[in-house]
């Protein structure tokens, strides 16, 4: 599965559009994110993506966790999130 990762400069449109396009087809969606400002856009995606699905009566739910990332051969903490349906 593809994991979508998010900067500073990513817009919290367009990856609410991806998140909604990746549930629909995979069942779930998976970001990373490293920083303040690229963990501020990934949230303001969450959001955004749950008012995109919640017509069709889709209640999407985001679960943050720690993840290591390697980075031009330096290892770097960041937010892995993970949103689903709710069951």
């Amino acid at each position: 599965m593809d994991i979508l990762k998010i900067s500073a400069k990513s817009s919290p449109n367009s990856v609410a559009g991806a998140i909604a396009g990746l549930v629909k087809e995979n069942g779930r969606a998976e970001m990373q994110a490293i920083g303040a400002g690229a963990i501020n856009q990934a949230v303001k995606a969450v959001a955004i993506a749950r008012g995109f699905v919640a017509p069709t009566g889709v209640e999407l739910v985001c679960s943050p966790a720690f993840t290591e990332v390697t980075i031009d051969d330096e290892d770097k903490t960041g937010i892995k999130f993970v949103v689903e349906p709710k069951n």
